[in-house]
């Protein structure tokens, strides 16, 4: 070994142009800060929706409405899927557990609301939160039960 061939090891060095060591690296000076004002100046620091004293993006922007936080969100359910869970699954009861097993819900947590689109021809017990009118007439006349929980 010889000093001559000394090499630092790999990944130990940056390729960057190092700032703020004087005049003869051409980083010196000013170190690309220019000249004066709030932005030369150490600790400066700024708010990412800051503009520059042009009219920020979030005043610019109208605002209007009106976001209901007590809203209650319902998954729909409509009867001709709860066919096809019938025919495919062969099941004889639909509740939370069921759907959230086939995928229907994310969780057996979800509130879940029974549409009447479709036709249902199988007898099934429904146990869930909420029924549309024509949902509990059309389970009903299959000779199903409904149940709200």
């Amino acid at each position: 070994m010889k000093l001559h061939t000394l090499k630092p090891a790999t990944g130990s060095t940056k390729n960057r142009k190092r700032i703020g060591r004087g005049q003869g690296s051409g980083r010196g000076g000013t170190s690309t800060k220019g000249h004066k004002g709030q932005q030369s100046r150490s600790g400066y620091n700024y708010r990412a929706w800051f503009e520059g004293g042009q009219m920020p993006l979030q005043r610019r922007v109208p605002k209007f409405g009106f976001k209901n936080p007590f809203r209650v969100e319902y998954k729909v359910l409509n009867l001709d899927t709860i066919q096809n869970l019938i025919d495919e699954k062969s099941v004889t009861e639909i509740n939370h557990q069921v759907l959230a097993d086939n995928g229907i819900i994310a969780s057996p947590k979800k509130l879940v609301k029974v549409l009447g689109r479709g036709e249902l021809s199988a007898k099934v017990d429904v146990k869930l939160n909420k029924f549309s009118q024509s949902a509990k007439v059309a389970i009903e006349n299959a000779g199903g039960t409904v149940t709200e929980v």
